[in-house]
C-alpha cells in the first residue's frame, strides 16, 4: 500500500521538487535561512523595546538650585538624556534645526521665586516631531516629569501652610485617575511593532517563494515537464509543487512563534491551536495568490515585481500601524484584499488579548474567498504550464 501510494502522481511530483530544492542553493536561502535571518535582525533592533535616551536641551534661565534639580529630574526620565544645558532659545534652535536635540526645555526667569509665592510659571517645550514614535514618547516623558516636580512643589507649599501629607496630596491632586494599560502594559514597542513585522516578514518570503518556485519553471521551460509528470492534472501538479514549501514556510513560522512567545514573552491567552491554523491558512492563502499573480502574468520577474509592491502595503493596510476605523473607505476596502489583514486580526486575539473562539471565526471565513480565487486560477494556469510560448520567460 505504502509503495502504491509513493508512486502515485502527487508523490512524483512531491519528490521531483524536494530535489528542486536541495539542488538550488535560492530555494534553501529563500525557505530556510533569509527568514530566519530577517527574525533574528527584527528582535535584534528592538532588543530594547522602548525608545530612550533621546537627546534633550535644556535652556535654563533661572539658574538657581530648584531649576538645577528640575534639570536632574528630566535627565533622570528614561525617555530623556540632556545633553546640554544653555543659557538662550537661539542657540538650542539651532541644534534643534541642525538635528543634534529632539527636544528644548525653557525654563523661565523667576521660576523658583514664582513657584514658592504659588504662583503658576509657565515651562515651555518644544519637540521635534517629524518622528511621531520619538515626538509621542518625549512629550509623554516630559509631561510626567514635569507634572510630577509641580505636584511635588504644590505638595510642599501646601505642608508649610499646616497642612497634612495626605491632605497635601490630595490637593494637589484633586482628580486620582485609575489607568489600567490592558494588552501591551509597559509600553513595549517590540510588542507593537515586532508582533506586526515578523509575520509581515514572513509573507513576503512566502508570497515570493511561492512565486520564484512556479516561475522558475517557466523561465526555464521546464513547466511541460511538471504538468506531464502530473499526468496533466494540474491540481496534482500545483499541489506536489506546493507542498514542500508548505512544510518549510510552517516551520519558518514556528520559528518566528518560538522567537515571539519564548524570547520577546508574547502572551498566549488565548488558543495556540487557533494561531497554528491561522497560520496554516495564511500560507495557503499566500501560496494560492502566487498562482493567481503567474497565471496572470505567466512571467517570473513581473510576477515578483507586483508580489513585493503587494506584501509590503498589507503592513500599512492591516490597522496595526494606523487603526482601520480611522481610515477613508477605500482605505478600508483596500484593506480587505490583504490574507495579512485578517490573520493579524486572529494573532492578536489569540495572544495579546485572550479572546473567545467566536471573535475569530469572521476573520477565518474571511481567509476562504483568498484560496477560492487561487483555486480558480488552476485551469487557466493548466493552460500556460503546458504551452511552449510561455516557457523560457523571464
Amino acid at each position: 500500500m505504502l509503495k502504491k501510494l509513493l508512486n502515485t502522481a502527487l508523490f512524483r511530483v512531491i519528490r521531483r521538487e524536494t530535489r528542486r530544492i536541495a539542488d538550488s542553493w535560492v530555494l534553501i536561502f529563500t525557505t530556510m535561512i533569509a527568514p530566519v535571518i530577517a527574525f533574528l535582525l527584527i528582535i535584534w533592533l528592538f532588543s530594547d523595546g522602548v525608545v530612550r535616551d533621546l537627546p534633550v536641551a535644556v535652556v535654563d534661565l533661572d539658574n538657581t538650585a530648584f531649576s538645577s534639580r528640575v534639570t536632574r529630574l528630566i535627565d533622570a526620565s528614561p525617555v530623556c538624556n540632556v545633553v546640554c544645558r544653555l543659557n538662550s532659545n537661539g542657540e538650542a534652535k539651532q541644534m534643534m534645526d541642525a538635528g543634534k536635540i529632539d527636544a528644548m526645555v525653557v525654563l523661565p526667569a523667576d521660576l523658583e521665586r514664582e513657584i514658592m509665592n504659588n504662583s503658576t510659571p509657565v515651562v515651555a517645550v518644544y519637540i521635534n516631531n517629524t518622528n511621531v514614535v520619538k515626538g509621542g514618547a518625549l512629550k509623554s516623558g516630559l509631561y510626567t516629569t514635569l507634572s510630577t516636580i509641580s505636584a511635588e512643589v504644590k505638595v510642599q507649599i501646601g505642608m508649610k501652610k499646616g497642612q497634612t501629607p495626605s491632605q497635601a496630596i490630595e490637593k494637589a491632586r484633586p482628580v486620582k485617575v485609575n489607568i489600567h494599560l490592558l494588552f501591551n502594559p509597559f509600553g513595549n514597542y517590540a510588542y507593537f511593532l515586532v508582533l506586526g513585522l515578523l509575520p509581515l516578514l514572513a509573507v513576503v518570503f512566502i508570497f515570493l517563494g511561492s512565486v520564484y518556485a512556479l516561475g522558475i519553471e517557466f523561465k526555464e521551460g521546464t513547466s511541460g515537464e511538471l504538468i506531464s509528470l502530473a499526468g496533466n492534472n494540474v491540481a496534482v501538479a500545483l499541489t506536489g509543487k506546493m507542498l514542500p514549501y508548505t512544510f518549510l514556510f510552517f516551520m519558518d513560522l514556528m520559528i518566528m512563534n518560538i522567537i515571539l512567545i519564548r524570547t520577546l514573552g508574547t502572551p498566549v491567552n488565548g488558543s495556540l491551536f487557533v494561531i497554528l491554523i491561522s497560520e496554516i491558512l495564511l500560507i495557503i492563502s499566500y501560496q494560492l495568490l502566487a498562482i493567481l499573480f503567474l497565471k496572470l502574468t505567466a512571467n517570473l520577474r513581473l510576477s515578483l515585481s507586483l508580489g513585493s509592491a503587494y506584501t509590503m502595503m498589507a503592513l500599512t493596510f492591516s490597522g496595526l500601524t494606523f487603526p482601520t476605523m480611522a481610515m477613508p473607505l477605500i482605505a478600508k476596502l483596500f484593506s480587505l484584499v490583504f490574507p495579512y489583514t485578517f490573520w493579524l486580526q486572529i494573532f492578536m486575539s489569540q495572544t495579546l488579548r485572550g479572546e473567545p473562539l467566536s471573535e475569530v471565526v469572521t476573520p477565518f471565513l474571511a481567509l476562504i474567498p483568498f484560496i477560492m480565487v487561487g483555486l480558480l486560477a488552476f485551469p487557466g494556469m493548466k493552460r500556460k504550464l503546458a504551452h511552449p510560448k510561455y516557457w523560457f520567460r523571464e
